[in-house]
């Protein structure tokens, strides 16, 4: 047996490979059981410094990359006990296969770790954002998630650099030199870019709107589903996905139909000349005590005008900034109320003259 395991095959003994694989293979089947206590004290370190956490979500968000960095860190120490066989050395270009490997092996987990710093972030931005979940902080919550994938982005440029400077060997002092060389052709010729990232700092400092706000701008109206680096992503009435860029957002005339504190209805009833004083009396009368509707907060209903096809009843009212299916059947309900007064009332709309007529 021990002939067996001390037989060498590509520079290493089947004991070796066995140890190795055997120590892989352990921590595969037992990755929970190491995750979940690391993860664990982690929770109760949280909670001893008074931070409230989502056990639930933090497994969800942590443990996966937590465990897949504990097997591919255990993985590059078992792995780089054993020697690299020298048959399956090839030297290329300033380099050689064995230098290769272990670069691989050290981006991955190089990887693996900010993979794991991305997903506390994560979890972080969402402990935030539950912690702070009524509708007054609906422009906090959007800063926080511009912010997280802000800070996402930049620990994500960070893990490159990181792969770069200790997987590659690459100096990177060398490589952000040339980058500010280059950056500076980049910063000339992505001016609009820089522009609307700019304008998202205003976006979310000034909050014009925030995140399901209902907005006009430029002809498109639709909800805010999205504030993001470049543009606004907005959900229209036809069920579209539009994005404006942010910079159209601050410099042209948004209209925050959100914020509005009422809704305004008009009705223009243009009457008969053959329609009596006595008749017009009492349909205002008679459309008064109509918008005397409990939705109804505001009304004014009265003879706008005398002209040559007859007499012009102008009618406006306002509601609380209701849903727009209600403010539609209210609508409804006040026109067919108004038509069935006319008919009681036997009021004619005025015609359209002969040669007006399509």
């Amino acid at each position: 047996m021990n002939d067996f395991l001390n037989r060498i095959i590509l520079d290493n003994t089947i004991g070796d490979y066995l140890t190795v694989g055997l120590i892989i293979l352990g921590m595969y089947l037992l990755k929970k059981y190491f995750s979940r206590p690391i993860a664990a004290a982690i929770i109760y370190l949280l909670r001893q410094i008074g931070r409230q956490v989502d056990r639930q979500a933090f497994i969800k968000l942590i443990l996966a990359p937590l465990e897949y960095f504990i097997i591919v860190l255990t993985a590059v120490i078992a792995l780089s006990s054993l020697h690299f066989p020298e048959v399956l050395k090839y030297n290329f270009y300033k380099t050689d296969t064995k230098t290769i490997t272990d670069r691989i092996a050290t981006a991955l987990l190089i990887v693996s770790f900010f993979w794991l710093l991305l997903r506390m972030i994560d979890y972080l931005a969402f402990v935030i954002v539950k912690n702070n979940g009524n509708e007054a902080m609906q422009g906090e919550h959007q800063l926080i998630v511009f912010f997280k994938d802000f800070l996402k982005a930049m620990v994500s440029i960070a893990g490159l650099l990181t792969v770069i400077k200790f997987a590659f060997h690459y100096q990177i002092m060398d490589l952000l030199t040339g980058l500010g060389i280059v950056g500076v052709a980049l910063a000339l010729s992505a001016r609009e870019s820089l522009e609307n990232l700019i304008a998202s700092f205003i976006i979310f400092f000034d909050k014009p709107f925030v995140i399901g706000d209902t907005l006009k701008v430029q002809n498109i109206t639709g909800t805010v589903e999205k504030i993001g680096f470049r543009s606004t992503r907005l959900r229209t009435t036809e069920k579209t996905y539009v994005s404006v860029p942010n910079k159209q957002m601050v410099d042209s005339i948004v209209d925050n139909l959100s914020l509005r504190t009422q809704r305004r209805a008009d009705l223009k009833l243009e009457l008969e000349t053959a329609t009596t004083a006595v008749q017009i009396q009492q349909l205002l009368d008679g459309m008064s005590e109509i918008l005397r509707h409990p939705k109804i907060e505001n009304r004014n209903i009265f003879l706008n005008d005398i002209v040559q096809q007859g007499y012009l009843v102008q009618t406006d009212y306002y509601t609380a900034p209701i849903p727009m299916d209600e403010f539609n059947a209210l609508k409804q309900e006040v026109n067919l109320k108004v038509i069935q007064l006319m008919e009681d009332l036997e009021i004619e709309i005025a015609q359209l003259p002969q040669n007006t007529r399509p």
